[in-house]
């Protein structure tokens, strides 16, 4: 198995991202992260983050972008992700407002939009999915595939999130089968064996990442992004955890 490329969400830290957001950066590139998936800037601007990027040896693996920004913003967006040389953004939550029939059928021809534009700047949209997306609509379709059926696959691709995916009992591999070469971003996330199915850190629940990321692979996925949402441990103590999971699986010693 080749070597993957492993970035960080860094909503996993986003306590410390406060406090110090360039030595968070730091930080989690000496734990082996080759590339960060951002939820803000800290306040940089696109050439100052750029400059940072570069002294750390870290990659821009992606940018999630709120939805309002995509459709009002987008084409400062891109100016943004071009300089920082982000080749990647993803569309990262729908608040409930957004989650009816009618909404849905909305949001096929605004990610398609801000897909083509983006498509054209070299830049890859795609969507990222919770459970919520999982629940049928009324003609028995769920949000998810219908998204990703009704939008043009040049545009808009998909950025699986295999914990929020099994959560709402679906099998991640399926998915990564069914949608294979849609899926440049992947995020990796494990789940507690217990009924409460709480965020865990990786290689220490019951998601079949192995299997998970072997067909990730297959499916081309050029990130395989971790993000712990919450954790009983030290935000940066867990990051470690699943980053020594993967590098002890996946990365081959130098």
């Amino acid at each position: 198995m080749k070597d993957i490329q492993i970035g960080l969400q860094l909503f996993s830290l986003r306590e410390e991202t406060v406090k110090d957001f360039t030595g968070t950066l730091e930080k989690v590139a000496n734990l082996g992260y080759k590339g960060v998936e951002f939820a803000g800037y800290g306040g940089l601007s696109a050439k100052e983050l750029k400059s940072v990027l570069e002294h750390l040896g870290l990659k821009a693996a992606s940018s999630h972008v709120a939805l309002p920004l995509l459709e009002n913003e987008l084409d400062q967006v891109i100016e943004f992700q071009q300089v920082i040389g982000n080749r990647h953004v993803a569309c990262p939550f729908l608040p409930p407002e957004r989650r009816t029939k009618e909404s849905y059928y909305e949001l096929i021809n605004i990610l398609n939009d801000a897909g083509r534009k983006c498509y054209e700047a070299g830049i890859t949209l795609s969507y990222h999915n919770h459970d919520f997306e999982l629940i049928e609509l009324e003609n028995e379709i769920k949000p998810l595939e219908l998204l990703l059926e009704k939008t043009n696959p040049d545009w808009v691709k998909a950025e699986f999130d295999v914990y929020w995916l099994t959560k709402a009992g679906e099998d991640p591999v399926e998915w990564l089968k069914r949608f294979e070469g849609r899926t440049p971003l992947l995020h990796l996330k494990d789940m507690t064996t217990d009924d409460e199915k709480f965020f865990a850190e990786l290689g220490t629940g019951g998601v079949n990442l192995e299997e998970i990321i072997q067909h990730g692979e297959k499916a081309n996925v050029e990130w395989f992004i971790v993000e712990q949402d919450q954790s009983r441990r030290k935000p940066l103590e867990s990051i470690e955890i699943s980053i020594n999971y993967l590098k002890n699986k996946f990365v081959q010693p130098v």
